[in-house]
């Protein structure tokens, strides 16, 4: 049967019969191969994404890959037939920040695929055909379906500006921690540490490129203060402060992990009188799915060791307390349409 998840406020949700829409103008509709549930999913069920960040009834699944089945009027009908990704941010293409390719930053509010617009906890989904990128014919579907939360490490990648025999390191071994390594590993750094807090992902974590592994508790009091670029991913303020540590004179930071409200951040004076440089992230645009699709394409980016868990879209309640449970044997779970 074809259906879909339905969230109808926190905590209560139903699969119910799905009768996918008919793209129209600009519109494609993709048949879903596989969806991915990560922390905002979580959120959305339990009731504590931010304000406006999340329209019920909804349809959960920012994370998905699939097939092309139809398209509406102004798509290229060779579109159809192809196994595709796609941006979740819903952008208005009209505004300044918007034609200056910072889509994530729209001024006409926010809207997204899974949090205020149907998401892929379907058999199918239709969105803006504008928002696709096309993968080669050969990939693996499954492995794209992680391509979403690629694409915002991506964001994060391109800011770094890394070059080729510069010290990195990535604070963080969650699945953002992972594709942070990967990307850093394409630029050639003649040093790649990961630092986090449980020693079983130090085998992922070199497997994947890196260099050198610590624990957060085993670094100096002063992180080392010696790498040239850091990415953040864990999401906590002290994660943060940790990866500053780390950084030369003159180094810079990237932070794409989102801290509770209210927590202590870094300190300016430090970031002031180091001259660090720090960027944030918030969604991937368009330069950056492109960036991923490439890197997938030339098989520099394997999200697969990353996946542990592959259930039925019925089992929607079940893949949300598997991302909460903090067993280590735990990594990505997919949901299968």
């Amino acid at each position: 049967m074809s259906s879909q998840v339905v969230v109808e406020s926190p905590g209560a949700h139903r699969v119910e019969e799905h009768t996918p829409r008919d793209p129209g103008a600009g519109e494609a509709l993709v048949a879903v191969h596989a969806v991915g549930i990560c922390g905002s999913d979580r959120e959305v069920y339990q009731g504590n994404r931010p304000e406006g960040y999340v329209r019920y009834p909804i349809t959960p699944g920012h994370e998905w890959s699939g097939t092309v089945w139809s398209v509406g009027s102004g798509v290229p009908t060779s579109l159809v037939g192809r196994k595709v990704v796609g941006e979740g941010f819903r952008n208005c293409q009209v505004c300044d920040r918007c034609h200056a390719g910072e889509t994530t930053l729209c001024t006409d509010g926010y809207e997204e695929t899974g949090f205020t617009q149907p998401g892929a906890m379907a058999t199918t989904l239709t969105l803006p055909a504008r928002l696709l990128h096309v993968l080669p014919d050969d990939a693996d579907l499954t492995a794209a379906a992680l391509l979403e939360p690629a694409a915002c490490i991506a964001a994060a990648a391109l800011k770094a500006r890394t070059q080729p025999g510069e010290r990195a390191a990535v604070v963080g071994t969650g699945t953002l921690g992972m594709f942070a390594v990967q990307f850093l590993r394409a630029t050639s750094p003649v040093e790649l540490l990961v630092v986090g807090t449980r020693a079983d992902r130090e085998a992922l974590a070199r497997q994947f490129g890196a260099t050198d592994f610590r624990l957060k508790d085993e670094l100096p009091a002063d992180g080392g203060a010696e790498y040239d670029v850091v990415i953040e991913t864990a999401g906590s303020a002290s994660a943060a402060r940790t990866a500053a540590s780390l950084l030369r004179r003159g180094g810079r930071l990237v932070l794409t992990g989102i801290p509770a409200p209210g927590a202590e951040g870094l300190d300016p004076t430090d970031l002031v009188v180091r001259q660090l440089e720090v960027h944030t992230v918030f969604g991937a645009p368009p330069e950056a799915w492109a960036h991923t699709v490439r890197v997938f394409g030339a098989g520099l980016l394997d999200p697969l060791p990353l996946i542990t868990h592959e259930l039925p879209l019925t089992e929607f309640p079940q893949a949300i307390d598997l991302m909460g449970t903090g067993d280590p044997k735990v990594g990505k779970v997919l949901l299968r349409p």
